[in-house]
């Protein structure tokens, strides 16, 4: 692959990450979130959800499509790509470890989440409140959401840094320290949400 090729693709890749799945995301936390307000709650608001016009080819469109160009051209990023130690600090290193092995990991939790919910509705099951109570009924299963929630709200806050550090959005120093914050308090608030969200369902 050429490097011009590849730096329009990596491009492309960090911002679909953004726009529209980490939009995306953030939209999904927020309505499993109702759950907290109970079944009832949980269910109308899914319904609504339900009601958009042309859903199949907007979930096709806005979503799968994306989001596996994002899945899978990430991983091969996280197998080829080496940490830049000339020109970010430690943490930021960390940071990019962590993302590619959440990156990775998100990939197995995000097929499995989409086989037990929009698999399984298309074979007829009702995807509901009592849906999901059952699945996290199991203490693995539960373990495995919250780690993957986890994941998902790391990967895309830490995503966003580096997207405003990629897109030239954040060039200096002072910049990238500001953002640095507002991405970790991005990441907490997510993760608060994600994990209340989940629990609703014990």
């Amino acid at each position: 692959m050429s490097k011009d090729r590849e730096f329009l693709w990596r491009r492309l890749h960090s911002l679909l990450g953004i726009i529209p799945v980490g939009l995306f995301l953030t939209m999904h936390l927020f309505i499993n979130f109702t759950a907290t307000g109970g079944a009832e709650s949980y269910n109308d608001a899914t319904a609504v959800m339900e009601k958009i016009p042309f859903l199949i080819l907007v979930e096709w469109i806005v979503i799968y499509i994306p989001l596996m160009f994002h899945a899978f051209y990430g991983v091969y990023i996280a197998f080829t790509a080496t940490p830049n130690t000339g020109r970010f600090s430690t943490y930021r290193n960390w940071m990019f470890s962590l993302q590619r092995f959440t990156g990775v990991f998100l990939v197995i939790f995000i097929a499995w989440h989409i086989f037990q919910t929009r698999i399984q509705k298309a074979l007829g099951t009702h995807v509901d409140y009592d849906m999901m109570a059952n699945i996290v009924a199991n203490p693995f299963m539960l373990g495995f959401y919250i780690v993957g929630i986890l994941s998902a709200t790391f990967h895309l806050s830490n995503g966003l840094w580096a997207f405003l550090v990629s897109w030239g959005i954040t060039q200096s120093p002072q910049s990238q320290k500001i953002a640095t914050y507002v991405t970790n308090i991005i990441f907490v608030i997510l993760s608060v949400v994600g994990v209340a969200a989940i629990l609703a369902f014990v």
